[in-house]
């Protein structure tokens, strides 16, 4: 009987007690035969998750040991994954932008091509280390969108974004969250990588290159001679959320050019060679953003996003990847965010033009 009051006890007492939201924790991987729970030291890349996929009959992509993680431990490689669970009362004054379902829009789409004058929609760049890709996936479509809407090739400094944004943006190379990263750009805008460089160049001693390297301190000096902070900040109009849709996506992409898309990463994405990604095996590492620059249909009639990572092109498809299209695959349609450019503080030499901003 006194079994009984107790139990009942707990069960009363479990349901008064107020029901916490938390961020998904990566979970232990049960893949790992002989690997308990939190060693972390071990290799990310691993045959038996090679051998899974690729003997999958319906992966529809291909994995492969990519060199640029040829020494990184999971330790490692989750620290890397520097999206953070958006807090809820953050969103509930931002916009979320929809686009008519009477806008026609092409099978295919590839910023590249569509803007081939703006080389910056190509670069494939490095995080290193550093839990940064919250700030490269904004900084790198703000720059896009520079050369998209006023005709400057431009690029942005994400150590700016990552050592001044402070506790509005997260923790730095400890992660952020991507749609407050737009928001800094509409308040204190952003100096260009010529100003605040994202590594310095003599040896590697700037955010990445170490394992152990923290984030760095927030300086708002140029480190080049004779240019001034102030004077070297970009600005956008706005930051907004695009509806997950993905023909609100699409529709975003076409008229205004690449996004910041944040989802969730699985052991076997670090594995990822070519073809159209989809979660296959392995447990869940952590969130990651990255710039979203097109879409298109596999020969095998897979719908898909092309995306540009910041891994270097030692990863994945020279340093791109597809996945999935139209079903929120690790939830890469629900957290899409951007902004546009602003003609504040540019300042028209020689004769040249600043362009205007589409807003």
């Amino acid at each position: 009987m006194g079994g009984t009051l107790l139990l009942l006890f707990v069960v009363v007492l479990s349901a008064a007690a107020p029901q916490v939201v938390r961020a998904a924790k990566p979970i232990p991987n049960s893949y790992l035969v002989g690997v308990g729970e939190g060693d972390n030291s071990i290799g990310i890349l691993q045959n038996h998750i090679v051998e899974t996929v690729n003997k999958h009959p319906n992966a529809g992509w291909t994995a492969a040991h990519n060199p640029y993680f040829a020494n990184y431990t999971i330790a490692q490689f989750k620290h890397i994954l520097g999206v953070k669970p958006t807090p809820q009362n953050v969103l509930t004054d931002i916009p979320t932008k929809t686009y008519s379902r009477s806008l026609k829009l092409p099978k295919e789409f590839d910023a590249r091509s569509q803007w081939s004058q703006c080389s910056t929609i190509g670069n494939i760049l490095e995080q290193g280390h550093c839990g940064s890709c919250w700030a490269f996936g904004a900084v790198e479509c703000l720059q896009d969108r520079f050369c998209i809407h006023m005709n400057m090739s431009v690029s942005l400094s994400v150590n700016d974004l990552l050592a001044c944004c402070g506790f509005m943006c997260g923790d730095g190379c400890d992660g952020g969250y991507p749609i407050m990263a737009w928001r800094y750009f509409v308040q204190n805008g952003v100096v260009t990588d010529e100003c605040d460089p994202y590594f310095d160049q003599v040896g590697c001693k700037h955010p990445g290159c170490e394992p152990a390297y923290p984030t760095p301190v927030c300086e708002k000096k140029c480190k080049v001679q004779n240019q001034v902070w102030q004077e070297k900040k970009h600005f956008s109009v706005n930051a907004y959320r695009i509806n997950s849709n993905p023909h609100d996506i699409m529709s975003e992409i076409y008229k205004n050019g690449p996004v910041e898309v944040a989802f969730t990463v699985y052991e076997d994405f670090a594995h990822y060679k070519s073809g159209v990604y989809k979660h296959i095996t392995g447990g869940i590492m952590g969130g990651h953003a990255v710039k979203l620059i097109g879409w298109g249909t596999s020969d095998a009639g897979e719908d898909y996003w092309l995306l540009a990572n910041q891994w270097n092109r030692g990863w994945g498809d020279d340093g791109y990847f597809k996945i999935i299209r139209g079903r929120n695959e690790c939830g890469i349609e629900e957290d899409v965010v951007a902004g546009m450019p602003s003609t504040k503080n540019i300042v028209i030499k020689d004769g040249g033009s600043s362009g205007t901003a589409v807003v």
